[in-house]
């Protein structure tokens, strides 16, 4: 199955981490200003079906290297994420007080998504992996550090584009394209605990030789910065616009955005 699904994923690059965030872009901006079928505009199960298609490399990347000790990092990580999110709505700390504005498929005591831990790991995740392949012999208070930084900067991405598509909303919006300064204090708090736990769950060495050998581990943060940093460009948000430029840069540095990402007939000839 993992060789299945890792072959799929191989087979289906460009079409995984570029035209998915593009479709998807334009459908759900489509379904904000009512131009889709009811049935088709902001349709909870089709977002949730199309975010698992981005985050496919992901998982088929780290299928490989998943111990116990790891799933049960996750398993934590997911009772972690639900209980934070239940926390902020129920007393809006340590986000502030917000509400989803949209569906989001079935919803856990009717308040927050039981999908949530598909939307969230993704950003920790990524953020992890990114700082082992430009950090990953740092000491561990560095790559902690770093690991904290990332997930909060993808967060400075996502939320305003959400609030702008109608995801979610704050009760008193803040200055930063109506998302409150707490909502990040927040973020730093709770990235605290769940990058905590990324760290006892996964072995470094492990991830580094991963990420060493697997091409496309990093696929799905393609998917992020491309999706959220076109949404933010069509609102006129334009710091986490150039957020989202700046990391793809630094995937650009690392040479993850190559020519073999695209299809044999996309391929410019060589000089």
């Amino acid at each position: 199955m993992e060789t299945a699904l890792e072959e799929t994923v191989l087979d289906n690059r460009f079409t995984i981490a570029v035209t998915f965030p593009l479709v998807g872009v334009a459908l759900l901006i489509a379904g904000r200003y009512e131009l889709l079928p009811p049935e088709l505009a902001m349709n909870p199960y089709l977002i949730i079906a199309a975010n698992l298609v981005m985050v496919s490399p992901l998982i088929a990347g780290l299928l490989p290297v998943l111990t116990r000790r790891a799933l049960a990092g996750l398993g934590a990580l997911a009772l972690f994420t639900w209980g934070i999110e239940l926390t902020g709505v129920l007393t809006g700390y340590p986000y502030g007080e917000f509400s989803y504005q949209l569906d989001l498929g079935p919803m856990l005591f009717d308040l927050v998504p039981l999908g949530l831990p598909v939307f969230y790991f993704p950003i920790l995740l990524n953020s992890f992996l990114l700082v082992l392949l430009f950090a990953g012999g740092a000491s561990l208070p560095r790559r902690f550090a770093l690991t904290l930084a990332c997930v909060v900067t993808l967060d400075l991405i996502l939320d305003p584009g959400a609030v702008a598509l109608g995801f979610w909303a704050w009760d008193s919006p803040g200055l930063y394209y109506g998302v409150p300064a707490i909502n990040y204090a927040g973020w730093v708090l709770s990235g605290a605990v769940a990058v905590s736990l990324l760290h006892l769950a996964f072995d470094r060495e492990t991830l580094r030789r991963r990420l060493a050998t697997c091409p496309f581990l990093l696929d799905d943060l393609v998917s992020f910065l491309l999706f959220w940093g076109l949404v933010n460009l069509y609102f006129g948000n334009w710091v986490p616009f150039a957020l989202a430029l700046g990391l793809a840069g630094v995937l650009v540095r690392s040479d993850w955005f190559d020519f073999d990402v695209l299809p044999a007939r996309a391929r410019l000839p060589s000089r």
